[in-house]
This record gives C-alpha cells, sequence and structure tokens, in this order.
C-alpha cells in the first residue's frame, strides 16, 4: 500500500528487527554521550545476544534494555547477565519488549515474576524526499539544523518546552553538553527569529527514529511541530533513509498527530519491570 511517501511494508518480523534496533542504538548514542561529556557519570552500555542494555544512571529513563527475544531466544543465563549489569550499578531492571519477540522472552519474564509497567506505540511511516505532509504549513516558521555552537541553545528551548514537568529537570539541563557528544542531529524551529520549538533524529541503517519533540508554551499552536517533521523526513530521506520511527503513549494526541501525517502503529510495546525481592 503507498501514500505520498512510498509503499509501507508489512509489520512483519523483519520491520520489527529494524525499528528495534534503531531504538537500541539512538539510546547506545546516548549512552556514549553521557560517557563524553561527564566521564565520572559511570554511564555504559553492553550487548548481549543481540540486546542492549544501557545505563545512565540509577533514575534515568534511559537505564533499560532494547530488543530482548529479537534476534535469538533468550535464556535463563542471557537475564541473569542482564539483571546483574543494572543491579550491580544499583538500578532497577526494565525491558523494552516487542511483541514479535520470540516466546522464550514472554515465558521467561513470567518465571521470573516481572511485571509490565507501561505500553508504548511503536509508530512507522515510508518517506521520500518529495514528501508533503497534508496539513497546511505556517510559512512564518522556520526550521534548520543546529549550528556546532547552538547545543545550549537546542538544550535550552526543549527545557522550556518541558518546563512544567519538574522531574526532568536535571535531565533536560545536562542535554546540551550531551548532545554535543552525540551523532544524532539536532533542529530548530524559528518564529520571528526566536527559536520555538526542538526536534532531534538519529539514523541508523535507513531508519529514522524521531525524538527531541518540544515547543516553548508561547510557541505552541503554531505549526512548529508541523514543520519540523516534515523537515527532518525530508532530510532523512535525502540521506538514504526509507522508514521514519517514532514512539508515542497509545491513544495520546502524540499518536493522533503521528497518524494524520501518515505514520502507522506497527505493534504495542510493553515496558516490563523486575520488582525488588525483600529482604
Amino acid at each position: 500500500m503507498k501514500d505520498a511517501g512510498g509503499t509501507y511494508p508489512f509489520s512483519d518480523l523483519t520491520l520489527a528487527r529494524r525499528l528495534e534496533k534503531a531504538e537500541a542504538l539512538a539510546n547506545v548514542d546516548f549512552v556514549k554521550g553521557r560517557a563524553k561529556a561527564f566521564p565520572n557519570h559511570g554511564a555504559e552500555w553492553i550487548q548481549l545476544g543481540g540486546v542492549y542494555a544501557m545505563f545512565d544512571g540509577a533514575a534515568s529513563p534511559v537505564t533499560q534494555t532494547f530488543a530482548l527475544g529479537m534476534f535469538q531466544p533468550v535464556t535463563d543465563a542471557d537475564l541473569d547477565e542482564l539483571e546483574n549489569f543494572f543491579q550491580a550499578r544499583g538500578a532497577e531492571v526494565f525491558h523494552e519488549v516487542c511483541p514479535l519477540a520470540d516466546s522464550s522472552a514472554l515465558a521467561l519474564l513470567n518465571k521470573r515474576r516481572y511485571q509490565p509497567v507501561e505500553f508504548s506505540s511503536v509508530l512507522y511511516r515510508p518517506i521520500q524526499a518529495d514528501l508533503c505532509l497534508p496539513a497546511g504549513r505556517n510559512e512564518f516558521i522556520k526550521v534548520r539544523r543546529t549550528e556546532s555552537n547552538e547545543h545550549e541553545l537546542w538544550a535550552r528551548t526543549a527545557a522550556q518546552g518541558w518546563s512544567e514537568f519538574s522531574e526532568f529537570s536535571d535531565f533536560m539541563r545536562e542535554l546540551g553538553a550531551i548532545s554535543a557528544k552525540r551523532s544524532s542531529l539536532s533542529f530548530l524551529a524559528e518564529l520571528d527569529g526566536k527559536a520555538i520549538a526542538t526536534g532531534a533524529m538519529s539514523i541508523f541503517d535507513g531508519v529514522a527514529l524521531l525524538a527531541g519533540a518540544s515547543t516553548i508554551p508561547e510557541g505552541r499552536r503554531q505549526g512548529a511541530q508541523l514543520a519540523l517533521l516534515e523537515f527532518r523526513l525530508r532530510y532523512a530521506a535525502e540521506q538514504g533513509c526509507d522508514i521514519a520511527l517514532m514512539g508515542a503513549l497509545p491513544g495520546s494526541a502524540s499518536q493522533r498527530n503521528a497518524e494524520r501525517n501518515g505514520f502507522r502503529i506497527a505493534y504495542t510495546r510493553t515496558k516490563w519491570h523486575l520488582p525488588q525481592r525483600s529482604t
């Protein structure tokens, strides 16, 4: 099937492996950036049997695994090693698990009394360089990639957009320094020469992962994120990508906006948590 962006691949194991690996590598890139920007932070990552495990601090949302059971069956020994990786660093254990993962993953997670704690919609769409989104653009919004000396401007603008969520304040304060050390791409939307919104994108093996969406309160409802989305999709296609990827809470406004702009739900992913054992 097609739309203005091209042919939609089937949501099968082949696609799921591409999407899960792209998101895993984007998180690995973040952890590498953290390690370079803050060497004493202890940020580390490992790969085990196709699973990517990241530690970015005990309270960081990046501290978890991706691709469990996507490339080979999961064993008790695998989970022992993964759990030890987190617990030795004082972190709780979380796994993002795709429903297309090998059945051994679900069996062992239940055996070990993991609990599902969160769902997320994984959305995708085909892209090409002449892509045009259906909604009308605000011609006064200008989008561009950030310059090498604008990482702090990007991080400051992103932080303003998340200012109502105080639990992320520490994380956002350090984002500029980390972004300067990453390979991901950063974008700004400007109105009358002032930065009002941000977006980011990571590219791995032809998949463009979209993230970093944030708009300052006074810049909202003016089409900044739509402009950022179209610009990034075109940019990714020009870099050789054929698929764009993003995540959203099921049924959220973010999911609805993504579907309005040609994204489809590939699958709903589950985050599993290992409760701490009482002593």
